[in-house]
């Protein structure tokens, strides 16, 4: 009857939080927010000035007193209040969309392999933002339920999901991860290989969001039409603005040793996988999401190494929240695949 009562009153709520991008997904409208996961501070005041967009428009740009935070780093929570304080703002602002009486049930999206404590964090945080109820599930998990991929079913699925900090990788049957693994390559690495490359290469500086917007602009796994856009920033050798052309091979170059890594990686994970459900992995293929899925010809180049057709699900960005939207809407059909609540995580 509580339950009843609790649907008519309050709101459900997932969320993606992820090391660059959270996305807020609203039981009745869908995904109501997509924001950079950037808090701005003023460290003399501990207060608050912006989160999301407004935040990361600040990044490399604040003055002393003013610090632009990214809270999450390689998925885990570096900066317990600062998430809190995002959480809280992300949480309200989706519950003022839907207006009811009682405080919402929040699903979180948490990468595989979280510890207990690192899990703990997210729920505490959660809480202390204003969910009434919380519940974890693994991203991968997520994604492959918002793709609909049939992971009830005694079949094997393959999803990698392609972050800005962290890469999961997870071979699902029966409702359940049956192999997974969790590599730091993903966005935020592709950007350091890039400042690095530009670095050492071009002899000048630039910043994470320059980073970013080469790779969005060049980045690809494989040769494909020729691409070039001009590059700001600071030579090293004069300390002063220079403008260099970059081009997609530079950049295809950059990151090459760390693409290498991911497909190591696949590799590692397919290897130790029981031989009946590599098989079914064979005919079914491997599904790539994430924001790291749009790196155009890393689908072909997986397919050419692995000999496994490789899919890049739709709207790969939005894939983990479309599925805490699915298991919300249906909690008890999906409560295996979830990590937990406040009842099953260890004591604070």
């Amino acid at each position: 009857m509580f339950d009843k009562i609790y649907k008519l009153i309050s709101n459900d709520i997932g969320i993606d939080l992820g090391t660059s991008n959270t996305l807020v997904y609203l039981k009745g409208h869908g995904i109501v927010i997509n924001e950079p996961s950037v808090v701005a501070v003023n460290v003399k005041t501990n207060q608050i000035l912006a989160v999301g967009t407004k935040a990361k428009e600040m990044l490399g740009r604040t003055p002393g007193h003013i610090k632009a935070i990214r809270p999450l780093v390689d998925g885990v929570i570096s900066d317990f209040e600062v998430t809190e304080e995002m959480l809280s703002y992300l949480i309200n602002k989706a519950d003022k969309m839907s207006k009811k009486l009682a405080r919402p049930r929040v699903l979180v999206g948490v990468p595989t392999g979280t510890t207990n404590v690192e899990s703990r964090a997210v729920y505490d945080a959660a809480r202390s933002a204003g969910a009434r109820e919380v519940f974890l599930v693994e991203e991968p998990m997520a994604a492959a339920i918002g793709i609909r991929l049939p992971i009830k079913d005694p079949v094997g699925s393959m999803i990698i999901d392609i972050g800005g900090g962290t890469t999961d990788i997870a071979v699902i049957s029966l409702g359940g991860v049956v192999k997974s693994k969790n590599l730091k390559i993903a966005g935020d690495r592709l950007d350091n290989d890039i400042i690095t490359y530009m670095r050492d290469e071009f002899k000048i500086l630039i910043g994470e969001r320059t980073a970013e917007t080469i790779k969005i602009a060049l980045g690809s796994a494989l040769p494909g039409e020729y691409m070039e856009t001009e590059v700001h920033g600071r030579d090293i050798l004069t300390g002063l603005p220079r403008a260099v052309m970059v081009t997609d091979s530079d950049v295809r170059e950059a990151f090459s040793l760390s693409i290498k890594e991911l497909v190591d990686g696949i590799k590692d994970t397919l290897e130790t996988t029981p031989p009946e459900i590599l098989s079914d992995i064979m005919h079914r293929g491997i599904t790539l999401s994430g924001g790291g899925a749009l790196i155009q010809g890393l689908d072909q180049l997986l397919q050419r190494v692995l000999k496994i057709p490789v899919y890049v699900a739709e709207d790969p960005l939005s894939a983990v929240a479309r599925g805490t939207g699915v298991i919300l809407d249906d909690i008890p059909f999906y409560k295996e695949v979830l990590i937990g609540n406040q009842d099953e995580l260890p004591p604070r």
